[in-house]
């Protein structure tokens, strides 16, 4: 009877565990990747509007582009976003993996037809 409760209590506690590791993407993110041997950086924002996610999208020279259609299935945050930079506006696809207080992944862009991929990370803003 004691392995039994013993047993119970164990699936008990690692089940808790489990559902901390669930991904929560609300929040300020600094995600920061590289086009060629370019570093660059730009912001993230998300939030909850009753049952969805909505956020923001922020670089440097481009501010708070609202993001439309962000999903979060499994632990992977998806969303796309348009890149304007001069005369273009770039369309994006954001596919993250969402761990604790960071993330990897990738985008996608397309640019003149031809579909270019590159890594990003972030880490979540403590505030």
């Amino acid at each position: 009877m004691k392995a039994i409760i013993s047993a119970a209590l164990i699936l008990g506690v690692c089940g808790l565990a489990r559902a901390e590791d669930k991904a929560h993407p609300v929040g300020a993110w600094t995600c920061e990747y590289a086009i060629g041997d370019v570093k660059r950086t730009a912001e993230l924002t998300v939030k909850k509007d009753g049952d969805k996610l909505v956020g923001t999208m922020s670089w440097p020279d481009q501010k708070d582009d609202e993001l439309e259609d962000v999903k979060l299935k499994d632990g992977t945050l998806t969303f796309p976003a348009v890149r304007k930079f001069m005369h273009l506006e770039i369309p994006l696809a954001f596919k993250l993996v969402v761990e604790r207080d960071t993330f990897k992944g990738n985008a996608s862009a397309d640019v003149g037809g031809n579909k270019q991929e590159f890594d990003i990370e972030g880490k979540r803003e403590k505030r």
